[in-house]
């Protein structure tokens, strides 16, 4: 019981805190760089959109006080409701009036003052609900009845809501959070190779029917052939800003691709614009910061010291790596364009609020660490008992 005790009593891990202020840090001040024009051009006031950044970071810090101070089994208890909220939002930006357009795409709500990007919610809440989910079933995940095509049911629908907006890269990661969750949780092998090999035709599939993500897509296998067209331009523009940027960049606030060359440059193209000011030491250390991020979120999860929480920290951890590479490879015409956001970094109030939120969460699972409690009672030269649960599997 005294061990029981002394790990609630832990503090947060300190290196997961420093690198989630790091990248907040950096991120608003690249920010208030790339956003400069296109805030003055649209609002007449440069710093708009960087304020409304901080405002943001604030409010995201004052939810992560509060997620790292509750308990988080009592998370469970709202993960149904919580989901059934993400529905409803999901669905109400079809409803005239209320949702907003922007590009073709109807993601967003409006409730007075605020607008709202209801798939962010929906990010956190799917975590939520399945780290519920799955430890309640336990060995159950395994079954094909009980646990895979429950699985396949709740991730498909939801994918349909997100591809009727339509937001390929949100779905993408929500895939990713679901099945990184369902594999920790005991899933069958076979059935990971079954919807891996589902997932690749949806995806193929997808492309083929919709001409505006075709073009992206051939564009990704030739952008020499599409550099000088429509469909190729953002990809081109980001280049010729990661190129010009060099080793050491161009120096802060002097991007010129920002200068509405470079399309989306506040969002999703943030990372180009970084790479242009700061060269490839200030994006190397963007991405070595993500990285980092994940081997402290994950080393947490591997430390849980139980299932529920180790699927919430490997949700939240693969939630905010994914996103941060399949952003930072889409600006490097790796993968196709997705769309999706640089997290902490790119301009978006639900986006910068929900990825601040859930490390509360992170933090608190941080707290009650196994792994790192036993580091730290190692170096003192006492030895606390490691719970035969602390590996991924969970067996």
């Amino acid at each position: 019981m005294r061990g029981v005790s002394r790990l609630r009593k832990s503090p947060p891990d300190f290196g997961l805190f420093l690198v989630i202020i790091l990248l907040v840090v950096f991120g608003v001040i690249f920010l208030s760089s790339a956003s400069s024009v296109i805030s003055f051009h649209e609002y007449g006031d440069s710093r708009y959109m960087f304020l409304k950044q901080v405002v943001g970071i604030i409010i995201g810090f004052l939810f992560m006080g509060v997620f790292y101070k509750v308990d988080v089994q009592h998370w469970k208890k709202i993960a149904f409701p919580m989901l059934v909220v993400s529905v409803c939002t999901l669905i109400a930006v079809f409803i005239p009036g209320l949702g907003v357009e922007h590009g073709g795409a109807k993601r967003w709500i409006d409730i007075g003052p605020l607008q709202i990007q209801p798939s962010e919610f929906l990010k956190f809440s799917i975590i939520v609900y399945l780290a519920t989910l799955f430890e309640k079933k336990g060995a159950d995940v395994q079954d094909t009845y009980s646990g895979l095509i429950p699985f396949l049911v709740l991730v498909g629908f939801m994918g349909l809501l997100i591809m009727l907006q339509p937001d390929m890269g949100t779905l993408l990661v929500l895939v990713v959070i679901s099945v990184a969750m369902y594999f920790v949780s005991g899933a069958k092998i076979s059935h990971l190779a079954f919807m891996g090999a589902g997932g690749i035709a949806g995806i193929l599939l997808l492309i083929k029917v919709s001409p505006y993500r075709m073009q992206r897509f051939l564009v990704f296998l030739n952008p020499e052939q599409y550099a000088d067209k429509p469909a190729g331009y953002q990809t081109k523009q980001a280049l010729i800003a990661i190129g010009s940027g060099g080793i050491i960049g161009r120096g802060f606030g002097q991007s010129l691709q920002k200068y509405r060359y470079l399309p989306e440059a506040s969002t999703d193209s943030i990372f180009a614009i970084i790479a242009e000011e700061r060269g490839m030491i200030g994006a190397g250390l963007i991405f070595f910061l993500f990285a980092l991020f994940g081997y402290f979120g994950f080393k947490v999860a591997r430390g849980a010291g139980d299932m529920y929480t180790r699927l919430l920290a490997v949700g939240i951890t693969s939630w905010i790596v994914f996103q941060a590479v399949l952003n930072i490879c889409a600006t490097l015409s790796i993968v196709p364009l997705t769309g999706v956001t640089l997290p902490f970094i790119s301009f978006g109030g639900t986006s910068v609020v929900m990825a601040i939120a859930s490390c509360g969460i992170l933090l608190n699972i941080s707290r009650n660490s196994k792994e790192r409690i036993n580091d730290e009672s190692s170096r003192s030269g006492r030895r606390v008992r490691r719970p035969r649960s602390a590996a991924f599997s969970g067996h």
